[in-house]
């Protein structure tokens, strides 16, 4: 059976000051790209039945520089929407709720951005709905051992995805802290989908 390699995008500027990013397509920072340089060394040396990237820059821009070939955009692997807090942190959140917590409690709609599209929120099953038809277009690949699977994408959508891998309801992925510029593997033992590695850097 093939293993799952998950790819977290390189530093933005958001992600260094805490502020949550899902639409807003920022770029790497000069750190963030010289962390996507670094990650080429984990990544070379597979088969890959399939090199699938979130559609957006900072993410395309990682696998670029990582040194993968034939990148798919994939619009299941967009950052989960986080309507109204989008570029807001968590403490700046919790100025007004106090208790707040995104695996449970989800966020608030957002505003229609420039393009015109709608930013409702996404509840942590929605972003495991996503996760699970990820998991369902793969899993074949990685059943058949036709080679392994590389998914670069956002923090909070491969905790989640994490979670979904492993048999889990979507709001356990906040069990699996990610940063940025790393890999993390999911193999199997004796059958069952498992963690081999995670949070690497070379």
């Amino acid at each position: 059976m093939g293993d799952l390699l998950l790819v977290r995008h390189g530093e933005t500027e958001w992600s260094r000051s805490g502020q949550h990013t899902s639409w807003t397509d920022l770029p790497l920072t000069e750190y963030g790209e010289e962390q996507a340089k670094s990650l080429a060394p984990l990544l070379t040396g597979r088969t890959y039945a399939h090199v699938l990237a979130s559609p957006l820059g900072r993410a395309i821009r990682t696998a670029e520089l990582a040194g993968l070939a034939g990148v798919v955009p994939d619009p299941d692997l967009h950052e989960w929407d986080y309507g109204g807090y989008e570029g807001i942190t968590t403490a700046e959140i919790h100025g007004t709720r106090p208790d707040w917590d995104l695996w449970t409690d989800g966020v608030p709609p957002g505003p229609v951005d420039r393009s015109g599209e709608r930013h409702p929120g996404e509840s942590p099953e929605e972003v495991g709905a996503r996760a699970d038809r990820v998991l369902a277009r793969v899993g074949a690949a990685l059943d058949a051992d036709a080679g392994d699977v590389v998914l670069v994408a956002h923090a909070h959508f491969l905790r989640v995805l994490t979670a979904r891998r492993l048999g889990l309801p979507p709001a356990e992925g906040r069990l699996f802290q990610l940063a940025t510029g790393t890999v993390g593997r999911l193999s199997t033992e004796h059958g069952r989908p498992v963690i081999a590695e995670w949070n690497r850097r070379p």
